[in-house]
């Protein structure tokens, strides 16, 4: 398949495979290029799924999995042979972060700067220091206070393991990496009882005034509560990537192939605005490519711009 897209696509997109029933590769990095996507996450380094990206020129995020972080942080010889196996053997594949864990909580935090210091410390004596830099995700579940976004704080419980990353960061020039969702600050009330339009860039004007700001969505009032965080922390200079975004189309409180159409096509045509204190492009991941079966029934099996059979979940174009 080659590129029938006029444009390149303003937003990435998450390539998760927690189904059955997914398309091979080859056949999914046609869509990416059909589609004007030139940026791509991946969660694990899929030996088949980077063969097919080699040579595309595609951005690639890859992630290693929460699982092998106890050994990456254990050792700076396995740091260096999952560097050697996941991303040295793959020279034509257009690496530009890799993400140590994804959404990391509890004890497994403590791993987090140890593996991502290794994984650093690898890459550069691959000679890929420069290339590829080394992140992680966080969960959305990590910030407590998302208005007004002036007031952006992290969790207490999360602090304590954000700040020495948010240091790493900070000393490597590598963006953080944020998983958010406005579906879930609007289902789990997380700012109060806020109107859906504001979570799907409907509203028709301001909704949160915030001293000389106005916002209208929710997606730019998050993105700024995180660099709000951050800096809080006392941590400047770190860019912010949404590694996660989307709506679902069916399965929970308000998730409807409507919802899901609304605010991914809107966010396609926004995210290169910037936010009301960052007035340049945001850049955003939506999640996901696929429906993913195996995931659990609800709204995780819906957040799918396509189904397997490839056809599209609903109408929406990825240009600028």
């Amino acid at each position: 398949m080659g590129s029938a897209c006029a444009g390149a696509a303003s937003v990435g997109v998450c390539y998760g495979m927690s189904a059955n029933n997914l398309p091979p590769p080859s056949t999914v990095v046609g869509m990416l290029r059909d589609n004007g996507f030139n940026s791509v996450r991946l969660y694990a380094p899929d030996r088949d799924a980077l063969a097919a990206l080699a040579g595309t020129g595609i951005g690639v995020i890859v992630g290693a999995p929460n699982y092998v972080l106890p050994e990456l942080a254990a050792s700076g010889s396995a740091a260096a042979a999952w560097v050697r196996a996941n991303i040295a053997a793959h020279p034509d594949v257009s690496f530009r972060y890799l993400t140590v864990g994804n959404e990391v909580a509890g004890s497994d935090t403590q791993y987090l700067v140890p593996a991502m210091e290794n994984v650093h410390g690898a890459l550069a004596a691959a000679g890929l220091g420069d290339a590829v830099k080394v992140t992680t995700a966080i969960s959305q579940a990590t910030i407590a206070v998302h208005v007004p976004p002036s007031a952006g704080e992290f969790a207490d419980e999360s602090k304590p393991f954000l700040l020495p990353v948010l240091q790493f960061l900070e000393r490597t020039g590598a963006p953080l990496l944020a998983n958010l969702y406005p579906y879930f600050v609007y289902t789990y009330k997380a700012a109060g009882d806020m109107d859906v339009g504001f979570m799907l860039f409907t509203a028709p004007g301001t909704v949160v005034q915030d001293g000389e700001y106005g916002y209208q969505n929710m997606f730019d009032a998050s993105v700024d509560a995180v660099h709000a965080a951050v800096e809080r922390l006392g941590v400047s200079g770190v860019d912010v990537v949404v590694s996660e975004t989307g709506w679902p189309s069916a399965g929970g409180e308000e998730a409807s192939v409507e919802n899901a159409r609304t605010y991914n096509q809107n966010l396609v045509g926004h995210v290169g605005k910037g936010t009301p204190r960052r007035p340049w492009k945001v850049e955003t991941y939506v999640f996901s490519l696929f429906n993913e079966n195996l995931k659990e029934a609800g709204v995780e099996q819906n957040w799918g711009l396509f189904y397997p059979s490839t056809d599209k979940v609903y109408p929406i174009t990825f240009g600028k």
